[in-house]
């Protein structure tokens, strides 16, 4: 079986990450998206919530499967028996970061990383940017999945 991690913080997913897991669900037999715990980060959604919201806007595809992670990702592909890792490229700026990160991790434990390019479309959203959008009022639709702008609209109101 060919697996493949998709790691991230998705607070909170956006259509581009959702282009990113769709092309790689097509490529490989299991997709695991797998969301970071940062623990010196407050995130807007909790971890717990990102993988319940993920999960539900991933199960079209069917060979999706949402899990968290701390530490070091070639730790959890280890053992997970995962050897690649997808990431989406949004700009020459992403891939000098990316690139570094893709040489520690096979020097590391000879995980692959493979790059994809972000669909035009979709090429300059971050979720910090939504976040900050959706903030002071801003339109988001057609950014994010339509539960995702419900729950966010509702989680900034609340804050």
């Amino acid at each position: 079986m060919r697996r493949v991690v998709c790691p991230g913080s998705f607070d909170p997913v956006t259509n581009g990450h959702l282009d990113i897991i769709s092309r790689a669900s097509r490529l490989y037999d299991e997709v695991v998206v797998t969301v970071l715990i940062n623990k010196t980060k407050q995130g807007l959604f909790t971890v717990d919530e990102r993988i319940e919201m993920l999960g539900e806007v991933t199960k079209v595809y069917g060979n999706v499967k949402v899990d968290k992670f701390h530490g070091l990702l070639v730790d959890y592909c280890r053992q997970n028996d995962i050897p690649v890792i997808v990431k989406g490229l949004r700009a020459v700026s992403d891939y000098e970061y990316e690139l570094q990160m893709a040489q520690m991790n096979h020097r590391l434990a000879g995980v692959e990383t493979m790059f994809m390019s972000t669909n035009p479309l979709y090429s300059f959203l971050a979720s910090s940017l939504i976040k900050e959008v959706a903030k002071y009022g801003g339109d988001v639709s057609g950014l994010v999945p339509e539960l995702i702008q419900e729950r966010l609209i509702e989680r900034l109101r609340q804050s």
